[in-house]
């Protein structure tokens, strides 16, 4: 079952036009689009889905997927431009000069456990002389192809990792987590160098602060002293924020200043990765 859980418009009518671009985020709890005025880049509709449980069975997932096109009628213009973004844990940073592309499976097989019939991609991040290895949602890029024809596809980290770096102005180390329902992703800054990405799945919120912890002790990072900034599906009145903060001290939200949040009804801190 499909749950819609935030949605707001900035046109009531959104005009026939050949001049917009559609992003959209996956990940096997949810799924969220933007729309944007590509000579203005104003957002002129945005909506998050929320799935009742997280899904598993690639079957499942593109059925609701389908279901999102079929009764959404945001989703049936013609887009100049269409931006696919993948969210799962499924990924590694391996720097430049270690990179081969003939290798991308022996990078993750040290992460994670991969299948002989995974398809492996790869982003550019030439920031930090980078590439983020990954495998995105094959059976999605599909049947976008069948709707779309052609487009551009990332996965979320990169995007996470791009939007901090451009924000990034303190010299000091600091922890951005980007939450989900049953995953999340951490970076940790420091003067505009990355030192840490990752990406977990949880189920309890000890599991949650257990590899806080973790990736804080491997960098050395004092709880009492180093920022963390939330951004994401976390409130300050949840479970998540509360075991976080008997651990760690100096936790905020890192808010978005896009128009789209006036007047709305979620936190300016929420789906960061598209509209941050």
């Amino acid at each position: 079952m499909i749950k819609k859980v935030k949605k707001k418009t900035i046109n009531t009518i959104l005009e026939k036009s050949n001049n917009d671009k559609l992003s959209i985020q996956f990940t096997l709890d949810g799924f969220s689009f933007c729309i944007t005025k590509i000579d203005t880049l104003e957002i002129i509709h945005f909506c998050d889905y929320l799935f009742d449980k997280k899904l598993q069975s690639p079957d499942d997932f593109i059925k609701q997927i389908e279901t999102f096109f079929k009764e959404d009628n945001f989703l049936q213009s013609d887009f100049k431009e269409v931006l696919v973004i993948h969210q799962n844990e499924l990924m590694t940073i391996v720097p430049d000069d270690f990179f081969n592309e003939k290798n991308l499976k022996e990078y993750l097989k040290f992460n994670i456990k991969t299948l002989a019939t995974d398809f492996f991609a790869f982003d550019d991040l030439p920031e930090i002389e980078a590439k983020n290895i990954y495998i995105p949602f094959v059976n999605v890029n599909n049947y976008l192809f069948q709707n779309f024809g052609e487009f551009e596809y990332k996965h979320s980290s990169t995007i996470l990792i791009r939007k901090l770096l451009q924000r990034e102005k303190s010299g000091v180390k600091t922890m951005y987590i980007d939450v989900r329902i049953n995953q999340f992703s951490i970076v940790v800054l420091e003067d505009k160098k990355l030192l840490f990405s990752n990406s977990f799945s949880f189920e309890t919120k000890e599991d949650f602060i257990y590899y806080i912890l973790f990736a804080a002790e491997q960098l050395e990072l004092n709880p009492n002293e180093f920022p963390l900034f939330f951004t994401g599906n976390i409130l300050k009145d949840s479970d998540l924020y509360t075991i976080t903060y008997q651990y760690i001290r100096h936790i905020n939200f890192l808010e978005s200043k896009n128009p789209i949040f006036i007047d709305s009804t979620f936190s300016k801190h929420t789906n960061f990765i598209l509209l941050g």
